[in-house]
């Protein structure tokens, strides 16, 4: 699933070639996403212009003239990317909206992703409402993070992934910063101390950081609004190396799954 550094991707890619343009056209090929696509919602929206492009998590916010927005998920496969009139549609493309000098095309080969038309406050959306704050802003910090974690019995890993908590942070990243500041994914939520706390912070906004440096990663279908693919993948230090060496101590790294989901880790360097 892209992850916050593909939707900030992403989002920073077409942003630049979307501001004041006019929607002249709405094509929809495939209605059955995440939710049924409103064709008739969607259209309405033609004759607007794009004032601005914003992310909250891994949603995207396309704000439109009329003050309404259209809500974005990219899902577990999802990208958009800019194409000309002349690009063929691929399989998998499912919406296009034309501009009059580029097109944005969404792609979603597994369908979870949604694209919704919303004429209220985006925030208070039932998809926005109850999320977190941002990783990279200022008001998730140690002492938040060390707050909500008291009484917690979930696992650490659990909780950072959980948006309720802190937005835009997946599996890989999760697993990666748990393995820079030296904890253990295993570790209950509520066991962190504050110093803990506080590696834990700076190495999620480090690993966050270096992703959208490199554009994101692309395991299996992510690629950016040009599309092309992002390189952080090759930057990891465990995600998806189950028995291999790990890279401080050379021990083999150990797998598990935690509510469905890999986990990979080394159980010499993380406490």
């Amino acid at each position: 699933m892209p992850e916050l550094p593909e939707v900030e991707t992403t989002r920073r890619g077409i942003e630049p070639y979307l501001i004041g343009q006019t929607l002249l056209d709405v094509e929809v090929r495939e209605t059955r996403l995440r939710w049924p696509i409103d064709i008739v919602s969607l259209n309405s929206c033609i004759g607007l212009h794009i004032s601005h492009v914003g992310r909250r998590g891994k949603y995207l916010l396309v704000a439109l003239s009329d003050q309404t927005h259209l809500l974005i998920h990219l899902g577990m496969s999802g990208s958009l990317r800019l194409v000309t009139k002349e690009d063929n549609w691929r399989k998998h493309d499912h919406i296009q909206w034309q501009f009059s000098n580029t097109s944005l095309r969404f792609h979603d080969p597994r369908r979870f992703g949604c694209v919704i038309h919303i004429r209220g406050t985006p925030h208070e959306h039932r998809l926005l409402k109850d999320l977190g704050p941002e990783p990279l802003d200022k008001d998730f910090h140690s002492d938040y993070l060390y707050k909500v974690s008291r009484e917690r019995i979930t696992s650490i890993k659990t909780m950072i992934m959980d948006a309720r908590h802190v937005v835009g942070i997946g599996n890989i990243y999760a697993q990666e910063a748990l393995f820079a500041a030296g904890v253990s994914p295993l570790r209950r939520a509520g066991s962190l101390s504050r110093r803990e706390c506080e590696l834990l912070v700076d190495a999620l906004r480090a690993q966050l950081h270096a992703a959208l440096a490199a554009g994101g990663s692309t395991l299996r279908d992510f690629v950016n609004g040009h599309g092309e693919p992002g390189y952080f993948q090759l930057q990891l230090n465990v995600y998806g190396r189950a028995g291999q060496a790990c890279c401080t101590c050379k021990k083999p790294l150990l797998m598990l799954r935690q509510l469905g989901r890999s986990t990979v880790y080394c159980q010499h360097c993380q406490r």
